[in-house]
């Protein structure tokens, strides 16, 4: 931050925003606003402020997306959004507002004490929101099915047979019949929100393979593919998410984006870790630890595995042999050692975090807009 630059802290609501402007050289905040948030208003405000002389911005990221970032960085201000979950607070502060926290944000950007993150373009937050519909819609069709399982299960109607969901226990829902009206209606109901749930399912896996087609996914997720556990619609998950592997400097700086390594207590000569810090992306955390289940068998190439590998670069193929050699034995090195499965495919996603960034170093650049 320059010399002479004035800091805004902004408290961001649905309905308004708080501002606190904190001058240069000054230690208290001279002026605090309140604004609707809407675009007019908030023109206004910047260039009221910015016509003062130099100014920076800065909020928390958070519900309202970045809709704000974009408008103020549009008048051609710097305004940064920072991480919610690393600004610090202050043991037994107890009091917190929306103006105690615009001013709050002020001080500590012009500490240095918050992180910035990247703001995605629009491109970029659009092809990012719609795998995580899918997650959305995936989560409603567990919730319908189990309501309708426990629906029959009250009725004393259990399906033993074979594994439900299949096509015999299908078949045997729909011979289903109840004496009472109001019991025949409700199952219906029941059934007919798994059947739409999983129509919205289809659509959506046949929009997202679609995408996994155009530029610039394409080539990324058939690098990612080469890795055992890791298919089309998780491998576009790991690039929307993650937007630009290149900003994380080293693959331990993304093993942290991912929330999958180690808290620690220590102090002086007591070293003591705990549970994952989970302090990261939730979505790229969730496949990797999906993708690590699959190393708990010998390592070997089954023929899927190998098609995939055969358009790719021989760097790549190596990459994901290796990965794949590694991962499997430390996965049975940690059972072994009696540690809990949980616990092994934890750790086994938190080395499979590292050899996604090493492969995302092989991924085309970008073109020149």
């Amino acid at each position: 931050m320059d010399q002479g630059t004035t800091v805004v802290g902004l408290d961001v609501h649905k309905q308004r925003i708080v501002g606190a402007v904190l001058p240069w050289g000054s230690d208290r905040v001279t002026e605090k606003v309140v604004l609707e948030n809407r675009p007019q208003e908030i023109e206004r405000f910047v260039t009221r402020v910015a016509g003062k002389g130099p100014v920076e911005f800065v909020y928390e990221a958070g519900p309202c997306g970045y809709e704000v970032q974009r408008q103020i960085a549009g008048l051609g201000y710097r305004c940064v959004v920072v991480a919610p979950g690393m600004t610090p607070v202050r043991p037994g502060d107890r009091v917190k507002t929306d103006r105690r926290d615009a001013e709050k944000l002020a001080r500590y950007y012009r500490a240095g004490e918050l992180r910035e993150i990247r703001v995605p373009s629009r491109e970029e937050e659009a092809a990012r929101d719609l795998p995580r519909v899918r997650e959305d819609v995936l989560k409603d069709l567990l919730r319908a099915k189990n309501r309708l399982g426990k629906f029959l299960l009250r009725q004393g109607r259990v399906y033993a047979e074979t594994k439900t969901w299949g096509v015999k226990h299908r078949s045997w829902l729909r011979t289903q019949r109840f004496e009472w009206t109001p019991l025949q209606q409700s199952f219906e109901a029941y059934l007919r929100a798994v059947e739409e749930a999983e129509f919205r399912l289809e659509i959506l896996n046949h929009q997202l393979e679609e995408l996994v087609q155009q530029d610039p996914y394409r080539v990324p997720v058939q690098y990612l593919r080469c890795f055992r556990g890791i298919d089309s619609l998780s491998a576009l998950t790991l690039v929307v998410e993650a937007m630009e592997f290149k900003r994380f400097g080293t693959a331990r700086k993304f093993m942290s984006y991912t929330g999958a390594v180690s808290s620690e207590n220590s102090s002086a000569n007591r070293v003591r870790r705990g549970s994952i810090t989970k302090a990261g992306n939730a979505h790229i955390r969730r496949i990797l630890v999906e993708a690590a289940w699959s190393y708990q068998h010998p390592h070997g190439e089954s023929r899927v595995l190998a098609e995939r590998r055969k358009e790719c670069p021989r760097e790549v193929v190596y990459l994901a042999r290796k990965a794949q050699d590694r991962l499997s034995r430390k996965f049975r090195r940690m059972i072994h050692r009696n540690k809990r499965s949980q616990v092994a495919a934890v750790a086994v996603a938190r080395e499979l975090a590292g050899f996604v960034w090493a492969m995302a170093q092989h991924f085309p650049l970008p073109a020149a807009a």
